[in-house]
């Protein structure tokens, strides 16, 4: 007799850490790479670096180059970034450059408004949109649709237009009700640059968009002659950069809500996506109207699915199951043979009696038969099948 003993199989399906660690190992090779590139990025952009529209910086978004070009003819730039500090530089021989507008509260472009109306000097606005231009400049209004192109002609008697010739003005669209008013650069007869004369000598000139301004585009078309001439005419220039950081945005009843601070094609971005999700599920869809029946490939004889599933019963050794199969099946063929419904066909006190009188008998032998136990072993089972076939046969003979 042999002593060794027999190690239990292990059935467990539980990962081993191997299996664990070769599944998540490309996961964790990708977070380690995606934190190396944010701590090098971090690294790169630790340094002083400024934003997009800042005379200071020489990103291709910047604007340094803008301003050298000015120092070279003797304007000098000086940049803030509070209301305070741009009101009280407003005046006569004073350029006051609004990077931003649309970042302003309504209070503070009304301030802004007041500070500049009357001094004399000149404002550009920036890509100044609805939120902002009908209140730095009454009488303008923002095209909700921008313009199709992005180099356009003058098509105006504005001086430095002319000089200018085509430049990279096409953005926003303007109309306003200042007779007055020099509408240029037009796209679709709307103008993307307007000045509005204003009392005291000064104006307002809006841009309707910011490309002119940019270091990777002032040396393209006309900006750098329209940029110069739009920004020199005054000995100062100042560059005023909207900032949540000041104070002054803090005020009450200003705040904008979610949809004020999307662009406007951000909006109408979301609208084609919307439409073409919409035509993507309508040219996805698999049929319309009725399903049409489909011819399976093989046909399968009942009988061959009946002895198919008493082998898997037979492999199994369920027993019980055939004989539940076997009488269910029976009591569902011989109820409405004896007038009981179907839905009663399982119930020992509708079905019992009813058989009872059909055969004139006691009916003491159906209730083990149609509802008793499990077979105890394959002959018993096989006997049980006999026994509800000649009941079938009896209750069906006329």
């Amino acid at each position: 007799m042999s002593t060794e003993a027999t190690l239990p199989a292990t059935t467990s399906a539980s990962p081993t850490a191997r299996q664990v660690w070769t599944r998540s190992r490309g996961v964790a090779l990708a977070v380690v790479l995606l934190l190396i590139a944010g701590v090098a990025i971090a690294a790169v952009r630790s340094q002083a670096r400024h934003g997009a529209l800042d005379p200071r910086s020489a990103d291709p978004h910047g604007s340094r180059a803008v301003a050298e070009l000015l120092a070279d003819r003797g304007v000098s730039t000086r940049v803030v970034t509070t209301l305070g500090a741009a009101r009280a530089a407003a005046g006569p021989d004073t350029t006051v450059l609004v990077a931003v507008p649309d970042l302003m509260t309504h209070r503070q472009q009304t301030r802004l408004h007041s500070a500049t109306a009357a001094s004399g000097g000149r404002t550009v606005l920036v890509a100044a949109g609805g939120w902002s231009v009908e209140r730095l400049v009454p009488g303008v209004t923002a095209d909700p649709a921008t313009s199709t192109g992005s180099t356009l002609a003058p098509r105006c008697a504005l001086p430095e237009a002319r000089r200018a010739g085509s430049a990279d003005t096409g953005g926003i669209r303007y109309t306003t009700t200042h007779l007055d008013a020099d509408s240029c650069y037009p796209s679709e007869r709307l103008a993307t640059l307007l000045r509005v004369p204003a009392s005291g000598g000064g104006d307002t000139v809006v841009l309707g968009a910011p490309d002119i301004l940019y270091n990777k585009r002032l040396d393209e078309q006309g900006n750098a002659s329209l940029a110069l001439q739009l920004l020199g005419s005054r000995a100062h220039l100042v560059w005023y950069l909207p900032s949540l950081a000041d104070g002054s945005t803090a005020d009450s009843g200003e705040r904008k809500n979610f949809l004020d601070l999307l662009p406007s094609g951000w909006l109408w971005g979301t609208l084609q996506l919307f439409i073409a999700a919409v035509l993507a599920a309508f040219w996805r869809a698999r049929r319309f109207g009725p399903l049409v029946p489909e011819k399976l490939p093989v046909a399968i004889r009942a009988s061959e699915t009946a002895e198919g599933r008493a082998r898997l019963y037979r492999r199994a050794n369920a027993r019980d199951r055939a004989a539940a199969a076997l009488r269910s099946a029976t009591r569902t063929r011989l109820a409405p043979l004896v007038g009981v419904p179907a839905a009663q066909a399982h119930a020992p006190e509708a079905l019992l009696p009813a058989l009872s009188a059909h055969l004139h008998g006691d009916g003491q032998n159906l209730q083990p038969l149609l509802f008793g136990p499990p077979p105890a072993d394959d002959a018993a089972l096989v006997a049980l099948t006999d026994q509800l076939d000649a009941l079938e046969r009896e209750v069906r003979r006329p």
